[in-house]
């Protein structure tokens, strides 16, 4: 006996049919596994075997065949144990009913129970377009897969209820997409109320968020880098459903959406230690995972202590941060996973944390901060929009009982800058002024005749790249934003400059 049952296969955040063949045929009892299996596959068949008998069935004693086309694919992971199961009752006779167009996906416990699987998001996102019109997924997954529309999503426990709904004796009701649900209680996101003084850098990052550009802070210890950091997400705008699903997928798919959660509609904000190895910003494996940098797409990676991350690790971010995407390849796959982050970097300028302070004095020894400021290479530094300069938090700003003005309050300046932006550029693919290419830069940021005069001074006194040059002109656009969304004056260039100083003060002349 013969049968095909449809599942799914998953390759990075990409994901394909998969035709689960089982074939019957002479010989003493034994089970083939082909296909391009790796070793959680071939795993399956001892899963299975006991699947089948835990849930009140018998394991046919014959020679058994199974196959997962296509062939030349490899397969991973234990995604495939429901689908064979399924195909070895059909071919053995045990359930009779027509599935050409359902879709099976799960692990399976040796009782029989059906378990999480990474990746069901894109896997039925994928069945659905195919045409599946029905499709079996573990209970943990269910939330999330009932976020696609036009298909049947059914949350199962165990073999023993997906037989009982395919013979009909006990339908399951599918799953519903409740786009009001919150399924899991959030806390509320650290408030910039919180925050004394620093007006500067708040107003920095305001623009940074107003047009999504990356920034770097460099100041003393507990001048509020980090604490300014912590807070970005609060003046954020809320994601589209576009952005949502996209961040869902990449979560789906590394294993770390949280449970209970059919969608994520907060910004990520990711927050490395600065041990990571390369692979886990990048993304890694034998067939590569998203790493931080892309579990933090549309939202925020910070890298507090910058210099103490290893040279590599700083050196894999600079492709991304210029491309929005990833490229990872290794022996057996090559994949490419969205990154497009706003990247916030914090640092002090030396080890003690006082070189270039007004008040106190260094004690590194001689030599050893310009060391320490040369672990960020040229490049690097040029691809971060803003240089901002943290000054010490004074007795007066702390002990003041006059809060700081809310995330509410520039959310608000915020969402109107990103509006204005998403107006302006509905017709060029991009939502906001960090994405603008050279191409565009050239179209929507023109300055006034001021305002060139003081670039074309700017540009040759601080002998800034082409590159610094546009970063520059895109900073220039989002404060003209800020203030409305007029023409690029000679003061938005000016105040745009001056995030470009602070790298010459500290690697400069």
């Amino acid at each position: 006996m013969f049968a095909r049952i449809n599942s799914m296969g998953l390759f990075g955040i990409d994901s394909y049919m998969v035709g689960v063949e089982v074939d019957f045929g002479q010989g003493l009892p034994r089970v083939d596994l082909v296909g391009l299996p790796d070793a959680a596959v071939n795993e399956a068949k001892n899963r299975v075997r006991s699947a089948v008998k835990n849930s009140g069935f018998s394991f046919p004693q014959s020679r058994l065949t199974v196959n997962l086309s296509p062939a030349d694919i490899r397969k991973e992971g234990p995604v495939y144990d429901l689908p064979i199961l399924i195909a070895v009752l059909c071919a053995s006779g045990q359930l009779r009913c027509e599935l050409r167009d359902c879709a099976f996906i799960g692990e399976l416990s040796l009782d029989g129970l059906v378990r999480h699987v990474n990746g069901a998001l894109p896997m039925v996102i994928r069945a659905q377009k195919e045409g599946i019109k029905s499709v079996f997924v573990p209970r943990d997954n269910a939330l999330e897969s009932s976020v696609v529309e036009g298909i049947d999503v059914y949350a199962v426990d165990s073999v023993e209820q997906v037989i009982k709904h395919l013979n009909g004796e006990e339908c399951l009701a599918p799953i519903r997409f409740d786009p009001q649900r919150d399924e899991q209680p959030q806390l509320p996101l650290p408030d910039f109320r919180d925050v004394m003084g620093q007006q500067e850098a708040r107003y920095a990052l305001e623009i940074a968020a107003a047009g999504g550009h990356n920034i770097i802070m460099v100041g003393p210890p507990g001048s509020g880098k980090s604490m300014l950091a912590k807070r970005l997400p609060s003046i954020l705008p809320d994601m589209t459903f576009e952005e949502s699903l996209q961040t869902t997928e990449l979560y789906s798919v590394a294993g770390a959406l949280p449970k209970g959660v059919s969608l994520i509609r907060r910004r990520p904000f990711r927050s490395p230690h600065h041990t990571v190895s390369p692979a886990g910003l990048s993304g890694g494996g034998a067939i590569p995972r998203p790493g931080e940098i892309s579990l933090a797409h549309n939202g925020v990676l910070f890298l507090d202590e910058l210099p103490e991350f290893s040279r590599v690790a700083m050196e894999v971010l600079r492709q991304p941060i210029e491309d929005g995407k990833i490229t990872i390849s290794r022996a057996n796959a090559s994949l490419t996973y969205p990154c497009s982050a706003m990247v916030v970097c914090a640092m002090n300028p030396c080890p003690c944390g006082f070189h270039g302070h007004p008040k106190r004095e260094c004690t590194c020894p001689e030599g050893a901060a310009k060391r320490y400021l040369a672990r960020i290479s040229g490049p690097l530094l040029d691809r971060l929009d803003m240089h901002v300069e943290m000054a010490e938090v004074g007795y007066s700003d702390i002990t003041s009982n006059k809060p700081g003005e809310s995330s509410a309050a520039i959310r608000e300046r915020v969402d109107e800058a990103r509006r204005i932006q998403r107006e302006r550029y509905k017709k060029d693919g991009i939502i906001c002024n960090a994405q603008l290419s050279a191409r565009l830069v050239k179209k929507y940021c023109v300055p006034d005749e001021n305002g060139q005069r003081l670039m074309r001074q700017a540009y040759e006194r601080l002998n800034l790249s082409a590159r610094a040059y546009n970063r520059v002109m895109k900073v220039a656009r989002t404060i003209a934003d800020l203030s409305g969304g007029g023409d690029i004056t000679y003061e938005h260039i000016a105040e745009a400059i001056q995030y470009r100083t602070v790298d010459k003060k500290y690697w400069g002349e």
